[in-house]
């Protein structure tokens, strides 16, 4: 019988290095930056915070990936908040939610 697994394991997220900075400079040349950069270095604090506390690494990787997300996706809800936010194809989700199960 061997130890070694039999299939490979997923490997964790891990940001580069130099991402929170150069995340920060991104969020400080948006024109979201009066109220992206403090949110972010708030996230950025308190996952910090827990890190020193619990000496993981995943929050800090988290907030990374996620506000990597929401720079990403900056593009695309600026030209839905453009459109005149049609919403024609969506499905309200409070209607979803009051119907009867």
């Amino acid at each position: 019988m061997s130890a070694q697994p039999d299939h490979a394991p997923v490997t964790p997220y891990a940001p580069a290095p130099g991402a929170p900075a150069e995340l920060l400079a991104q969020l400080r040349a948006s024109t979201r930056a009066e109220r992206c950069v403090p949110a972010f270095e708030q996230e950025w604090a308190a996952a910090l915070e827990e890190s020193r506390r619990t000496f993981s690494l995943a929050g800090l990787y988290e907030v990374v990936q996620v506000w990597q997300a929401r720079v990403a996706s900056a593009l695309a809800v600026d030209a839905f908040l453009a459109s005149g936010r049609d919403e024609t194809g969506f499905v309200n989700l409070e209607e979803i939610r009051s119907r009867p199960r």
